[in-house]
C-alpha cells in the first residue's frame, strides 16, 4: 500500500476503531469509517483531533453502514484500497440469545468481505481475538502458552459464550473465503484491551480499572488474561497493511499473563488514597454460577488455568515490545481520569474515615 491509498475501516466510532483510524492516518493514508449513525462521526473526529490535529481531518471521511443491512457498503468500498475490519458487537453481560452477538461478527464478516470482494478489494485486515485460539484444547488446570498455531475448537468447549462463538465462526469464515476468492487476509488477535481512552465511549474491558477504582468490584475472580494496549492493537492492523507478506498470517496481540488481584495491586500501589478490594471469590462458585449464564459464563474457561498467549510475532512485526500490562493499566485509570469518568472527588469517597 501506498501513502495516500483509501483504507476503509470499519467500526471507526469504537475503542479500537478509533485508534485505529488515529494510526491510519498517522501513516498517511485517506480513511473511510464506518458508522451506524452519522451522529458518530463527531466522536471519531474528535478523537482524530486530539492526537493527530485538525490537519487530519481533510483525509477523514465516513460512511453510514450496518454489519447486518447491505444498505450502504457498496458505496463505502468505492475507491478503497484495503480493508480494516473492526467492527463488531460486544456486549458486558452474556446475552440469552447468543444470535445478537454472533449474527454482527459472521453476518457482518461475510457482508463485508463479499462487498469488498464485488469492489475488486483484494486485501483486508481482521480483528479477531485469543477467543479464537485458546479454547477447546483439553486446558482445564496449569499453564499452557498458546500461539497463532492454535486455533478454538468450539466442539470440544463445555461452556460457550456468545463472543467466542462469533469470533471463531467469524474467522473460521473469513480464512475460508480469503482462500477460495484469493484474498489477501490477516487477522489480528488481541487479549484483554486497555490502555488510554479517547473519549467517554470506551470500550467494556475499561469497567476491570474503573470498577476497582470506584469501588464498584466487591470481590475479584482469582483468574487472569493476556491485557493488550489499544495502540499496540491499532498499531499491529497499520504493521499489516504496510506489510503485504502478512497476508495469510495471524498476529497474537497480548503482553503479559495478569492476575485480577495483580491488576488491584498496581491500582492500589499507583493510587493509595483508594480503597481497592482485596477479596476474592472462589473458584467453585464462579463454576456454579457459570451454569446459570451471566458474566461468569464469560469466564468460566479460564477459571483454574493459566492460559498465556505467545505475543512474539506481533512484536517482531511492530519491531519492538508491546506495551506492558502494567503500564496498559496505568494508561487506563489515566486517560479515565482526563476524562472526568473517574473524579479526585472519587478518590476522596471511597477513603474510609
Amino acid at each position: 500500500m501506498a501513502v495516500g491509498d483509501l483504507v476503509l475501516v470499519t467500526g471507526a466510532s469504537g475503542f479500537v476503531g478509533k485508534w485505529t483510524v488515529v494510526d491510519c492516518l498517522r501513516a498517511g493514508y485517506r480513511v473511510r469509517g464506518t458508522v451506524r449513525g452519522m451522529a458518530k462521526a463527531d466522536a471519531v473526529r474528535a478523537a482524530v483531533v486530539k492526537v493527530l490535529g485538525d490537519d487530519a481531518l481533510a483525509r477523514l471521511e465516513f460512511a453510514e453502514c450496518d454489519l447486518l443491512d447491505d444498505k450502504g457498503w457498496a458505496q463505502a468500498m468505492a475507491g478503497v484500497t484495503a480493508v480494516v475490519h473492526v467492527a463488531a458487537q460486544i456486549l458486558r453481560e452474556e446475552p440469552k440469545d447468543h444470535s445478537v452477538v454472533v449474527r454482527p461478527a459472521l453476518e457482518g464478516t461475510e457482508r463485508v468481505l463479499r462487498f469488498a470482494k464485488a469492489a475488486g478489494i483484494t486485501r483486508v485486515v481482521m480483528t479477531s481475538s485469543i477467543a479464537t485460539v485458546g479454547y477447546g484444547h483439553g486446558h482445564t488446570s496449569g499453564k499452557r502458552v498458546y500461539t497463532e498455531e492454535h486455533f478454538t475448537n468450539l466442539d470440544k468447549m463445555q461452556f460457550t459464550w456468545a463472543y467466542c462463538v462469533g469470533k471463531t465462526k467469524a474467522e473460521q469464515f473469513a480464512w475460508a473465503y480469503a482462500k477460495e476468492h484469493g484474498l489477501g487476509l490477516t487477522t489480528v488477535h488481541p487479549g484483554a484491551i486497555l490502555g488510554p481512552a479517547l473519549d467517554d465511549d470506551g470500550s467494556i474491558s475499561l469497567g476491570l480499572v474503573s470498577g476497582l477504582l470506584q469501588g464498584k468490584t466487591p470481590a475479584m475472580p482469582s483468574n487472569g488474561f493476556s491485557i493488550v494496549d489499544v495502540r499496540d492493537v491499532a498499531a499491529l492492523h497499520v504493521a499489516a497493511l504496510q506489510h503485504p507478506e502478512t497476508a495469510g498470517h495471524r498476529y497474537l496481540a497480548t503482553a503479559q499473563y495478569t492476575r485480577f488481584p495483580e491488576v488491584a495491586d498496581i491500582l492500589r500501589a499507583a493510587y493509595p488514597q483508594y480503597e481497592i478490594t482485596r477479596k476474592e471469590v472462589p473458584d467453585w462458585i464462579i463454576k456454579l454460577m457459570a451454569r446459570f449464564g451471566g458474566p461468569s459464563r464469560q469466564i468460566i474457561n479460564d477459571i483454574g488455568n493459566e492460559k498465556h498467549f505467545d505475543g512474539a510475532k506481533g512484536e517482531a512485526l511492530l519491531g519492538r515490545k508491546f506495551v506492558s500490562s502494567k503500564d496498559a493499566i496505568l494508561a487506563t485509570a489515566e486517560s479515565l481520569f482526563a476524562l472526568g469518568l473517574i473524579s479526585p472527588q472519587m478518590r476522596q469517597e471511597t477513603v474510609k474515615a
